[in-house]
């Protein structure tokens, strides 16, 4: 169980926290800068190192008007088994006006017989940029068969805040409920076993923006496909979904698209999240 609280503000050209709140097993290691961008990191830590059976973790993160955060992970969040239970993540995301916010956890590992449930409910300004990358990966046992976990329910809920009110943009409901006998069989995931997934909400996201994404994506090993949302107050959302039957070649992938939205849209470096 934990609960995690964190506001971040722009003061004097950089973002700092304005409020942390932590209960239980969540908490944030102390902020630094990646560049001379004024953009803060903070890295979510779970010092019991696994999500368990009827456990729920809930984090509250909002980025004041023109502040700029980078939200990781120490590690892979790992789901154990969850007899008759699952575990539960409740996250809630608030954007400002011109705010930033680069979601780039590790990946989520589900061992056998886990169940979890993501509930991400976001809510952006039409000036707000949001990069949202997530992979999603099987446990591996000693001899090298991929554990049988139950399922995965992950959920995103993406809202425009203006002055007409708070308005629904883009739903975005994903479930893995692996078959008994082959967790890569065709039929299931097109023969692969991991799953990478791109939100990105901004004023600068078009059908070219896509199409770009799209070619970076297709000069790696992974099977891609780019949905384009609908446009609300001048923002627009994007959903990237790659499959592979490799973290590595998922985390490459996706870094590689959020590169070219750092470099293009902000004149920044790619992420560097060395953790070691």
């Amino acid at each position: 169980m934990g609960e995690l609280e964190l506001v971040i503000a722009e003061r004097g050209g950089r973002s700092v926290a304005a409020h942390q709140y932590h209960q239980g097993a969540l908490r944030v290691l102390r902020p630094h800068y990646l560049d001379d961008s004024g953009q803060v990191c903070y890295v979510v830590v779970n010092p019991g190192g696994a999500y368990l059976g009827a456990d729920l973790y809930v984090l509250d993160v909002e980025v004041g008007d023109g502040a700029s955060l980078v939200l990781t992970t120490q590690s892979a969040t790992k789901i154990y088994r969850t007899p008759g239970s699952f575990a539960e993540q409740r996250m809630t995301i608030r954007l400002g006006e011109g705010a930033q916010l680069e979601l780039a956890p590790d990946q989520v590992i589900a061992y056998r017989e886990a169940s979890y449930r993501q509930n991400t409910h976001i809510t952006v300004h039409p000036s707000s940029s949001l990069v949202m990358a997530e992979v999603i990966t099987p446990g591996w046992s000693p001899d090298g068969a991929s554990f049988r976990y139950e399922e995965l329910r992950l959920r995103n809920e993406i809202h425009v805040a203006s002055a007409a009110g708070t308005r629904l943009l883009a739903l975005d409901n994903l479930l893995i409920r692996p078959p008994e006998n082959d967790v890569t069989g065709m039929g299931f995931m097109e023969g692969y076993s991991h799953l990478g997934s791109l939100v990105v909400v901004d004023a600068r996201v078009d059908q070219a923006l896509a199409d770009e994404l799209h070619h970076v994506a297709a000069r790696h090993d992974a099977y891609t496909g780019v949905s384009l949302g609908a446009t609300m107050d001048g923002i627009t959302g994007l959903v990237l979904r790659s499959l592979s039957n490799s973290t590595e070649k998922l985390n490459s992938l996706l870094g590689g698209c959020s590169s070219l939205l750092r470099q293009r849209w902000h004149g920044k470096a790619p992420l560097n999240l060395r953790k070691y």
